[in-house]
């Protein structure tokens, strides 16, 4: 089987600088419309949470919107979801079973390419603990490619695009299925900005940016631009810098970005105290626990 993550090895700069970007809920506003119109409800049908749905629903967004947890890669972010929902006495007080998954831990301790070609295949070849997370993941999938249309990026972001590939090679750096990204970016004409777009078949962020910057690029001139803390974790792994962009303030954290901190990434100015800055902000926006456990 060939490695989907060769054309990361093999990628070469063309520029001295390098910027890795998010796509979910860093240059689209899709966040939203993905986790509450399309994940939610398929969470709360595959594993019989109806009867709970209200608490499904409160814990899937929480894990997968407003956490530190956001932006996470689905198969985690469920494990974490169910794991939550199971200690949630709302749902004790139902008698509600909520099912748990060994084969899926299991899973994900060995396989760093989560993704839904590593999923079918482990399930082809006998994992018959995987079938209803496969069931899941492929109704999240054709949930998404029907529902979301139209869905533009942030303001600015197209002009950030055709301001830093003047100087810099750019590249989405996701954990979204890759058939899911082409066809966002192509729908808004923004695929050209980038040379690569590497989604969760090709690996973890971290190895992302390790394949396609280690000794390639000086780790002050390669840039993670993000909405979660899983990417600012990207970026430290590599030694990288990162520029946040704020859940809630995607407007302005864009702004900022076009206006000031774009220039200073390329003058050399933005390590340091100028990103401590915008790290401590950016840490504020994102709990690490649940309101309910308070």
């Amino acid at each position: 089987m060939s490695d989907p993550a060769q054309k990361l090895k093999d990628f070469q700069p063309s520029h001295e600088f390098f910027i890795g970007i998010d796509s979910d809920g860093c240059v689209f506003d899709s966040m939203e419309i993905k986790h509450k119109e399309c994940f939610t409800p398929m969470f709360i049908k595959y594993f019989g949470l109806q009867a709970v749905s209200k608490y499904a629903r409160e814990t899937w967004e929480f894990v997968n919107l407003y956490s530190k947890t956001r932006g996470a890669n689905r198969f985690p972010a469920l494990a974490r979801s169910l794991d939550l929902l199971r200690a949630r006495p709302e749902v004790n007080a139902r008698h509600v079973q909520v099912p748990s998954f060994p084969a899926l831990e299991e899973w994900m301790k060995r396989e760093t390419k989560l993704g839904n070609a590593t999923l079918a295949a482990e399930v082809a070849g006998g994992n018959a603990g995987l079938i209803e997370i496969k069931k899941w993941s492929d109704a999240v999938n054709a949930q998404v490619e029907d529902i979301v249309h139209g869905v533009p990026p942030f303001p600015l972001v197209r002009e950030s695009l055709e301001k830093l590939t003047r100087s810099a090679d750019a590249m989405v750096i996701s954990q979204t299925p890759t058939d899911a990204l082409e066809r966002e970016w192509a729908e808004n004409s923004i695929q050209s900005f980038v040379r690569l777009i590497a989604g969760q078949e090709m690996g973890t962020k971290t190895e992302h940016l390790n394949f396609a910057t280690k000794g390639k690029y000086h780790p002050h001139k390669v840039l993670m631009i993000g909405d979660a803390p899983g990417d600012f974790k990207a970026a430290d792994a590599n030694g990288s810098l990162f520029y946040p962009i704020n859940p809630g303030s995607e407007e302005h954290s864009w702004e900022r970005f076009f206006g000031e901190a774009l220039d200073k990434f390329f003058q050399g100015s933005f390590a340091g105290g100028y990103q401590k800055s915008l790290l401590d902000e950016f840490n504020k926006y994102l709990p690490e626990n649940p309101s309910w456990k308070h």
